[in-house]
């Protein structure tokens, strides 16, 4: 026999899961129309362009890194003289450079990123500053600095100084 407390009590609780479900799929509607472009993607800044261009960086460098920051100046002159073996920075088909990511073997096209905060990124398809991005840290047309966003790859290559081998491409 079935006590007529419980009966409530399941009753009450299958009203109380009913409107929850209700309630929850009317947050689901928004408020806007149809027609808006405002993101509603929390923490994802809209694409902004670089103010480094791609044609800036296509050419030779001499590349060397230094986890210290007091090793920066041998570290340009350590760069410097790589450009008897320079790495190619190549122009991409898409209006990116051809560069590698960290640990690849292959080379591929990347993209130049801006961010709000006025920093200027390098990486695949996707928000500036992704895992696979390196920030770009000063860049004056002869020299470039550049530093892994991963944790990992950063402690692994260290800060890249990049030099440019003879004159601007």
């Amino acid at each position: 026999m079935v006590r007529s407390r419980s009966v409530r009590t399941i009753a009450s609780l299958g009203i109380v899961s009913a409107l929850s479900l209700f309630l929850g799929a009317c947050g689901s509607f928004g408020l806007t129309s149809p027609t808006s472009t405002v993101s509603t993607e929390p923490g994802v800044a809209p694409e902004m362009p670089s103010s480094i261009h791609a044609d800036e960086l296509v050419g030779r460098w001499g590349l060397a890194s230094y986890l210290d920051p007091k090793d920066q100046a041998r570290t340009e002159a350590a760069a410097r003289s790589q450009c008897k073996q320079p790495y190619v920075i190549g122009a991409g088909a898409h209006g990116g450079v051809i560069m590698h990511l960290a640990d690849q073997a292959t080379p591929q096209e990347l993209d130049l990123k801006g961010s709000p905060g006025g920093k200027n990124y390098i990486g695949p398809s996707g928000p500036a500053g992704g895992e696979q991005d390196r920030e770009i840290v000063s860049f004056d047309g002869r020299v470039m600095i550049t530093r892994f966003i991963d944790k990992d790859a950063a402690t692994r290559y260290g800060t890249m100084v990049y030099v440019r081998c003879g004159p601007k491409a």
